[in-house]
């Protein structure tokens, strides 16, 4: 077995990836993919977090755009993520990996509220702890909760898990000429305005000199690969 770069990680899935094509809703073969991919990580000895988004079944920002009002199209957004984060519990604990969902709005019958001294314990038991509704506050990405909770249980590395294989200069769905861009600094990102995580989230990760790797989850292996150390997607530090 590889040693392990970077041993304790949480890993950003966006919810829109849960959706496969249909593109809404959760897709049984993609979370069974996934679940294998966190199985293999898991089994490699990485601790290890999980932050979901909600974008498969509902986003707070667009919502509002179309008239909601924004605090309450926030929290529908994060309880979208409890929903991803059960999903994605149920899978997991069916491949036989122990999951713990914590949640940042109180909601004791479905998951654990979260408190950062449990969420380590966790951790330090094996457990897989999937952070779900966001930070519990409106106004805030999955992205900043993600880094927020990552900071609060010393991870040593960030991944943000998308569709495409790391960042580029603009979106290669879009613009065949976009330039895929291995190493970044946090001022790169930030400056130049480019798709990673949003201002807050990286400003986060700049002030607390956080490791962002950014690759594509459907490549089978990547996420093991990129903690033990292969140059995998991109690398922003």
């Amino acid at each position: 077995m590889s040693e392990l770069r970077y041993p304790k990680a949480l890993v950003k899935i966006s919810g829109e990836s849960l959706a496969g094509d249909p593109g809404f809703g959760i897709e049984p073969r993609v979370v069974e993919k996934l679940t294998h991919e966190v199985g293999d990580v898991h089994a490699a000895g990485v601790s290890l977090g999980l932050v979901v988004g909600g974008g498969n079944i509902v986003r707070g920002a667009e919502a509002s755009q179309q008239g909601m009002d924004r605090v309450s199209a926030d929290y529908m957004g994060m309880l979208a993520t409890v929903i991803n984060a059960l999903a994605l519990q149920d899978a997991l604990e069916r491949y036989g990996v122990e999951t713990r969902v914590m949640t940042a709005i109180r909601m004791e019958e479905l998951a654990e509220p979260y408190i950062r001294r449990r969420a380590i314990r966790h951790l330090e038991k094996g457990r897989v702890v999937i952070f779900a509704g966001g930070t519990g506050n409106p106004y805030f990405s999955t992205d900043t909760a993600a880094v927020l909770r990552a900071i609060e249980i010393d991870a040593d590395v960030i991944l943000k898990a998308t569709k495409v294989d790391g960042v580029y200069s603009s979106d290669p769905i879009v613009d065949p000429d976009a330039e895929f861009l291995p190493e970044l600094t946090y001022r790169d990102v930030i400056n130049n305005e480019l798709q990673v995580m949003d201002a807050a989230a990286m400003s986060l990760c700049r002030e607390n000199n956080l490791p962002v790797i950014v690759l594509n989850i459907s490549k089978s292996g990547a996420i093991l690969s990129a903690l033990q150390g292969e140059r995998i997607g991109s690398l922003v530090t």
